[in-house]
């Protein structure tokens, strides 16, 4: 089953969504809760821990629904530390994740930030020889490649190309005010880098990442222009993946049904699944 579009949040193990996006006393396995509720989900932990183990692999397999999209990041250990310089790594990783094939979204090569123009080469060298069957994402974080000049030309045209999809990340919301004596808005903005948003789909199923405020108000108005792009790309055939974060996480599961719901009501979606956790204090 496709769905027009796929909406997921940066995890789905926190334990502060105990109670309502998940019951109270949720058990340790929490995929099928969080999958009866969103289609996606980044896959933030292959980023610093690696290839996952066959078992692991196995039991998200078994959990997950058919309609379910993993959104996995390379490993830091190729992206960043080899630099795309040896890509057997990668190509394991790929084929560790062969039980999940038929659920995989946008696998994301998340770049470091100083990782610019000159080597482009490396990237292609990479997206040559992805798996045709397997679509990718690429996140960079150079400023070079959002100057409009001849390095994001170079970069826009290399993803079209291989059609690989250039995630957008935007982090408007988070910047939009100072963090003052907020803890969790002070990390994110520190976490986060500060670049301009550059809307552009290269490739047939565009990654927005949505770092949002803590302020509800402050991301349902920078959401509003989202929701003419979501509704064109979907009415032109491709299938975005949202992923909404806010600034401690806490909130996100909310957040990005109050997104979702907005864009719903200029382009047709499927109703998102109740909280389990709501579901369960309305029975007391």
């Amino acid at each position: 089953m496709k769905l027009p579009l796929y909406l997921g949040l940066p995890m789905w193990a926190n334990q502060d969504w105990l109670g309502n996006l998940y019951p109270r006393h949720a058990k340790t396995e929490l995929l099928s809760d969080y999958a009866a509720v969103f289609s996606s989900v980044e896959g933030n932990t292959t980023f610093y821990s690696g290839t996952p183990k066959p078992d692991t692999i196995a039991a998200w397999a078994r959990q997950a629904p058919s309609h379910f999209r993993f959104c996995f990041k390379l490993p830091a250990s190729v992206t960043h530390d080899q630099r795309l310089t040896r890509l057997e790594e990668a190509w394991a990783f790929l084929a560790a994740l062969e039980p999940l094939h038929d659920r995989l979204g946008p696998t994301m090569v998340q770049l470091p930030r100083d990782f610019g123009p000159q080597e482009l080469p490396q990237l292609e060298a990479l997206l040559a020889a992805w798996p045709t069957h397997l679509p990718c994402a690429v996140e960079v974080r150079h400023p070079e490649f959002f100057h409009k000049g001849a390095a994001e030309i170079a970069l826009n045209r290399l993803l079209i190309t291989y059609s690989a999809n250039r995630v957008m990340l935007d982090v408007r919301p988070l910047f939009s005010t100072p963090a003052n004596d907020h803890l969790g808005l002070a990390h994110a903005q520190q976490e986060k880098p500060k670049l301009p948003l550059h809307v552009l789909s290269t490739a047939n199923f565009p990654v927005i990442r949505f770092i949002g405020h803590i302020d509800k108000t402050i991301n349902s108005d920078y959401f509003t222009a989202w929701k003419a792009r979501l509704k064109l790309w979907i009415s032109q055939g491709k299938t975005p993946f949202l992923f909404v974060h806010t600034a401690d996480n806490r909130e996100s599961p909310h957040m990005a049904r109050l997104l979702y719901n907005a864009l719903g009501e200029v382009t047709p979606l499927p109703a998102l699944g109740p909280f389990a956790g709501e579901k369960q204090s309305q029975l007391f």
